[in-house]
């Protein structure tokens, strides 16, 4: 019997085990490296998610990647406007679900776009908690975005990082507890789970006790997934979502290589069938 974290896992991405591609925004409107056109941005995502679809991902996530420095909690009006206006493009591309990823913790604003354009799912990077970061010290505000989503009368869903990278808790980092209050006190939709930095992954222990912690909520991989070690983090994870090692010679500055999209896809595809008791269906997922 079907778990109902794993029904509506299942119903958003026509699979149990989902394969979340992202695309990094070149900079924005406000950010230090902007360049001046919204076009090259848009034209770059529009390749991108193309190229994550065609090579058979799940969903897409859109995120305001390369605005590095990022602002801790509330980004600029016009970097909301630019990213409203390429997730519309992108879904005139693809029929994939759509997340959203506002770094560097602007969940509110994701949220808000995610709601106005029907995107299915945000990704938050602290929603519980308090991180101490190279933006300073994060606070989770949990309270915040769920009143918020009520009040849109939204059912877009969170999926919130435990133990985000590029961070470390201010208490002791207890995995399980963590988990634990993502969920129930947080009302996460799925965690998810990195290693220390952007293209490191998470050790095997880790993603256990987390799946374990999480009782039948979604877990996903957020980091360090290859097509080397996507079997062995299947194991333990219920999805992953990856980007760098998709890139051009697996450099994060590069664009989206295809043929490295369907090589980490065909690998995913092989830990299900050796497994067994994941099965996906083939999704259609650029419009014609």
């Amino acid at each position: 019997m079907l778990r109902i974290k794993d029904v509506d896992l299942y119903q958003l991405f026509k699979t149990r085990t989902p394969i979340i591609g992202v695309v990094h925004l070149l900079p924005l409107p406000t950010s230090p490296r902007w360049g001046g056109s919204l076009k090259a941005v848009i034209d770059r995502a529009e390749q991108e998610a193309t190229a994550l679809a065609s090579g058979g991902v799940n969903g897409i996530i859109v995120e305001n990647f390369f605005d590095a420095p990022f602002t801790k909690n509330q980004v600029d009006p016009a970097v909301v406007s630019a990213m409203t206006v390429v997730v519309q493009r992108i879904q005139n591309m693809v029929t994939l679900p759509i997340g959203i990823n506002v770094l560097r913790n602007d969940a509110k604003s994701a949220m808000a776009i995610a709601s106005c354009v029907k995107a299915q799912f945000i990704r938050v990077n602290v929603l519980t908690g308090v991180m101490a970061t190279d933006q300073g010290l994060i606070e989770g505000e949990a309270h915040q975005l769920l009143r918020y989503r009520r009040e849109l009368g939204s059912d877009v869903k969170i999926f919130a990082d435990v133990l985000v990278k590029h961070a470390r808790p201010l208490s002791s980092p207890n995995l399980t507890v963590a988990v634990q209050d993502t969920i129930e006190r947080g009302l996460a939709d799925a965690v998810i789970l990195s290693g220390w930095a952007t293209g490191s992954p998470p050790n095997q222990e880790d993603l256990e006790l987390a799946t374990q912690a999480a009782a039948g909520t979604p877990v996903f991989v957020g980091s360090g997934a290859s097509w080397e070690n996507v079997a062995t983090l299947l194991q333990a994870a219920d999805g992953v979502i990856v980007s760098s090692s998709l890139k051009r010679h697996g450099r994060r500055e590069q664009t989206i290589d295809p043929i490295r999209v369907s090589q980490f896809v065909e690998a995913a595809h092989r830990s299900w069938n050796n497994r067994g008791d994941r099965k996906s269906i083939s999704s259609v997922s650029l419009k014609s």
